[in-house]
């Protein structure tokens, strides 16, 4: 029979990516998405209605699901957005919204499929974090902050679920071609002390993106965690990464010139 594959925010970036990927490696996934009316006539895979910062819809999307499929083999919590802005002009509720939504709104997914998990004694929790979740940057304090929140989360949970052969993993991209950027929230309130670093971060950042890898690179790398039997925690992805995790363990000051060089070039 074929392994049945639940993909948080399967309808762009990452998750529609991972979706498509393990659809055609012949998984049946079933992707999430707050409007699945919009794209579930332009995707090969079922698409169920999910609002992660609604715990009404996590209820009732979970009750569905099991009804619909009996048993699930892996979770792949992808869904989440980016706040972007200088820490001191992020709006406090718009932060919250930002741990609210990518941890939060994550670990209620992850607790209303647990107890099934648990129930079969067998399953996958992959969770889609960031790089910027080992190593901050500039302009991303608060979506760093979740990212970091859900390493720290997850690796509990990792030794919680071993007794009920239930693996725990994380994937850790780097900068990659996704729309993520384009779909950011940023903040409207500009403090002009700010304005020479938000010009050097504008450049940076755009050059990031020009330099950045095909995100299906991201996808091939959750494949192979769905196939490898006993993934290590810990998955990182993109060129680059291997560098900055080293750098930030055994030598941050050099790192974090490194960041200071590239921003003023």
């Amino acid at each position: 029979m074929k392994k049945n594959i639940l993909v948080t925010g399967a309808s762009s970036g990452f998750g529609l990516l991972i979706a498509n990927k393990l659809h055609q490696s012949g998984y049946n996934v079933i992707g999430t998405s707050r409007n699945p009316e919009k794209y579930g006539a332009t995707v090969p895979f079922k698409m169920i209605a999910l609002d992660l910062d609604s715990e009404q819809s996590i209820n009732s999307f979970s009750e569905r699901l099991f009804k619909e499929i009996g048993k699930l083999d892996i979770l792949i919590n992808n869904a989440g957005f980016l706040v972007s802005g200088i820490a001191e002009e992020v709006p406090i509720e718009l932060g919250r919204q930002q741990l609210e939504t990518n941890f939060w709104g994550t670990i209620k997914v992850t607790n209303a499929v647990l107890p099934h998990l648990r129930k079969q004694k067998s399953g996958k929790i992959i969770t889609v974090g960031s790089i910027i979740g080992l190593v901050s940057f500039p302009n991303s304090a608060y979506y760093a902050a979740s990212k970091h929140a859900l390493e720290g989360y997850f690796k509990s949970l990792r030794y919680e679920l071993n007794e009920f052969n239930i693996s725990v993993a994380m994937i850790e991209p780097a900068a990659f071609k996704t729309s993520i950027l384009d779909n950011s929230t940023s903040t409207l309130n500009k403090i002009q002390d700010y304005n020479s670093l938000r010009s050097k971060i504008e450049k940076f950042t755009n050059e990031l993106v020009k330099s950045a890898e095909d995100p299906i690179i991201v996808a091939e790398k959750v494949l192979k965690v769905v196939q490898t039997d006993q993934p290590k925690f810990r998955n990182i992805v993109g060129k680059g990464t291997t560098a900055l995790i080293n750098l930030q363990h055994f030598a941050y000051g050099l790192l974090e010139k490194n960041v200071l060089k590239q921003l003023n070039k």
